[in-house]
């Protein structure tokens, strides 16, 4: 018969054994991960990119870092990517915006205070910088190699080298930095503050303001453009809808209000309506409601354009933005839309099943392992 001692001994031996298994698993789930291979003679995976926390700093609603889902197979968790870590004791920074490049690879990731730069295909972390003002939500050139970073709702945008993080130039605006979209020719920049009723549009080649658009009612919020870069349609503070812009003469064209609804009281942003995105043809704008937890379809072939119809949602709506195809509308709330029914597909869940929802996703085409298409965090018109 086996001793007394003995046993003790083996059970210390096994429970040692099982912890320090324990945390090699969990440093291996933490750990940089490529993607998992594409199912047999499939070339190329659609994979929807979802940055956390991406709804203020809650958690619940996804954890910390990039969680990763596989259009292609009803949207199912993949793998999370780690982002920052996170110091005992204290709460994570709000994310405040996402970017991506199929010129380079990779997927840039704003905090209130650092941007990173992460290998999309291996997420690797590529680069991480701090910068001064903070950051908010940037835009990157359809190029790669640079990127309009705002401060956090400052005086200035910071004009960064995406390959190493880098200022290069800043642009001054005055206006509370806060929205960014790069045109889809790489001509102009738009740059929309937090203070400003005015939207200023940058020259990249050299860094200056050219003009401004509006005055718009209020403040600017979320906004979109369409392909040609001829018109802007942008949330404000006050509004239940949205105003529209001529990005060629500088004026304010239209003012759109939801009909059918109250504008009641919202959950977080301030404004009514704080989202609002195209479908790549450009035949429907949609349109964010956190009052009444909606989403509001409009016929944007026509101007102003009309409202169609009204979709319920499962929580404040504060962003929307489109599928590479437009046959999806992705919602803040973690809500995945068909665009032609706009029947629910998919709400999104994470690797433990709890409900993720965020602000700041981004659709990645990746073909034989490389990226070769990136979406649009604005959910910007294609139409040329």
């Amino acid at each position: 018969m086996m001793k007394r001692s003995s046993i003790a001994m083996r059970m210390k031996t096994l429970k040692r054994s099982l912890q320090i298994l324990t945390v090699a698993a969990l440093a291996l789930s933490m750990a940089p991960t490529h993607l998992p291979a594409a199912p047999k003679g499939t070339q190329t995976q659609h994979l929807l990119y979802v940055a956390n926390p991406g709804t203020r700093n809650y958690v619940e609603y996804g954890g910390v870092g990039i969680s990763v889902f596989d259009i292609d197979n009803g949207y199912k968790f993949v793998r999370r990517i780690p982002t920052w870590t996170v110091p005992a004791g204290k709460e994570p920074e709000n994310v405040k915006g996402i970017a991506a490049s199929a010129k380079t690879g990779r997927v840039f990731i704003t905090s209130l205070n650092h941007m990173i730069a992460i290998d999309a295909v291996s997420g690797k972390k590529i680069w991480d910088k701090t910068y001064e003002g903070g950051c908010d939500r940037m835009a990157i050139a359809p190029d790669g190699k640079t990127l309009y970073v705002p401060q956090l709702e400052g005086p200035n945008w910071h004009v960064v080298n995406a390959a190493n993080g880098n200022v290069i130039a800043t642009v001054e605006t005055k206006s509370g930095s806060h929205n960014t979209i790069w045109s889809n020719d790489g001509a102009h920049v738009y740059l929309a503050g937090l203070k400003s009723p005015l939207l200023s549009v940058a020259d990249p080649t050299t860094n200056k303001v050219a003009m401004t658009v509006g005055p718009f009612a209020n403040s600017i919020r979320p906004f979109t453009v369409n392909g040609s870069a001829s018109l802007v349609f942008v949330n404000v503070n006050g509004l239940l809808g949205f105003e529209v812009g001529d990005l060629k003469t500088g004026k304010k064209l239209y003012r759109v209000e939801v009909t059918g609804y109250q504008t009641g009281k919202v959950k977080r942003h301030g404004c009514p309506s704080h989202g609002i995105a195209f479908t790549p043809d450009e035949k429907e704008l949609w349109v964010a409601d956190c009052a009444n937890s909606a989403i509001h379809v409009f016929d944007s072939t026509v101007m102003p354009p009309k409202q169609m119809q009204s979709i319920q949602a499962r929580d404040c709506v504060g962003w929307l933005s489109s599928s590479l195809d437009g046959r999806f509308i992705y919602s803040s709330t973690g809500e995945i839309f068909d665009q032609a029914t706009k029947k629910l597909v998919k709400a999104l869940e994470d690797e433990q099943g709890h409900q993720v929802q965020s602000e700041k996703i981004v659709e990645l085409e990746i073909t034989n392992g490389k990226v070769t298409r990136a979406g649009n965090q604005f959910g910007v018109g294609q139409k040329q």
